[in-house]
């Protein structure tokens, strides 16, 4: 790991940074590097890092936590990707409060076209869980990739049957890469490494402590293009998942449940508050999302050239779109095309008016037919 890695991971040792503040100083200076190069006088002008921060930064001794984390992470044959790097997932990247960094683990491919969120109660019912199963073998037509965070009762079953039906799946934990929790999970997430794997943005032998869940939820729902919640009481992790999902945007979805049923309550609230589509079966969620299974996907249209009469910002965003296999997320799409957004959304108006695209749930736009960049 070269020194520009080593001090953007040693940022994350220094008591009292977050993951705002650490983009705010790499902002401010240009490089983590150069984070730790600052004088401590200057480094008090920054907002947010007041003179014991900045004391912290100076002595630079995060660097030794930062190499220990190092040989932690080639002792678990784990990886680390940050917020900078290209590798890290688009879909986490639009999101305000993304983490400055994932710990991953296994054989993960975040940039799969279809990823579905599933969470729900820790006491799942024989409903619950046949509600998953049903969901699960419809969705390996779609080749999705099934995130959850690896808890009792919904999240493993979850886990279980996306291995059962060979789906990438992808746990994310509210503790260290080497802390398994619960540990009876422990062979699963095994399981998972060769189709998926683990995630978490805690380090090394970070305990599951109460308050690292919320945050665990804010990357499953950043993760997922859809977030399904199958059984939840009316207060828990499932519910702060779904109001995170809905604050990102996401389209989130529940399967109704019995009235007066502890474990319906949560469900049916979401539907009725219209903070979840109610669904029944795969294609309510194939009508919203605008899916189709795989096999039945026609063969794209080619078109020879990018219409005519394109200004050069459509031209952009159109090339983007086709360098991007037709589909962005309106943020994703203003970052890689260099526009302001609401340049992009102006475009994008524009566009769909000429019958050239198409939106989606989720701010998202596709092309309606493939083109070809002129040459």
């Amino acid at each position: 790991m070269d020194q520009e890695r080593i001090a953007l991971l040693a940022l994350h040792f220094i008591p009292g940074i977050g993951n705002q503040l650490i983009k705010q100083l790499i902002a401010y200076r240009g490089s983590a590097e150069a984070v730790f190069k600052t004088p401590r006088g200057k480094l008090v002008n920054v907002p947010g890092i007041g003179a014991i921060t900045a004391a912290s930064i100076v002595k630079g001794r995060p660097f030794q936590e930062a190499e220990n984390e190092i040989r932690k992470m080639e002792a678990e044959n784990a990886q680390i990707v940050f917020f900078y790097d290209k590798d890290y997932p688009a879909r986490l990247k639009s999101i305000a409060d993304a983490p400055t960094l994932l710990y991953t683990k296994g054989t993960i491919d975040f940039e799969k076209q279809k990823m579905v969120a599933i969470v729900g109660t820790r006491n799942a019912t024989a409903y619950g869980k046949r509600c998953v199963e049903e969901l699960l073998e419809a969705l390996a037509e779609h080749d999705a990739t099934i995130v959850s965070g690896l808890a009792y009762g919904i999240d493993i079953h979850a886990h279980k049957h996306a291995l059962k039906n060979t789906m990438q799946t992808i746990g994310v934990m509210g503790s260290g890469l080497d802390v398994i929790y619960p540990s009876s999970h422990s062979e699963t997430a095994r399981k998972m490494l060769e189709c998926g794997g683990i995630v978490t943005e805690n380090p090394f032998g970070t305990k599951p402590d109460a308050h690292l869940f919320p945050a665990r939820n804010r990357i499953i729902a950043g993760l997922a293009d859809a977030l399904v919640v199958i059984e939840a009481a009316e207060k828990g992790g499932a519910l702060i998942t779904a109001e995170i999902a809905n604050s990102y945007n996401k389209d989130v979805f529940a399967f109704p449940g019995n009235i007066g049923q502890n474990y319906s309550a949560g469900c049916n609230n979401l539907i009725k508050s219209n903070k979840a589509h109610l669904i029944t079966s795969i294609k309510d969620l194939e009508y919203l999302m605008s899916w189709l299974p795989n096999q039945k996907q026609e063969a794209p249209m080619i078109v020879p050239r990018i219409p005519e009469g394109c200004s050069p910002d459509e031209h952009a965003v159109i090339k983007t779109l086709l360098e991007n296999d037709n589909e962005l997320v309106i943020d994703e799409l203003s970052q890689r095309c260099g526009l302001l957004v609401n340049r992009v959304a102006s475009i994008l108006l524009n566009l769909e008016f000429r019958g050239l695209i198409t939106s989606l749930p989720g701010k998202r736009f596709r092309l309606v037919r493939e083109l070809e960049p002129a040459q």
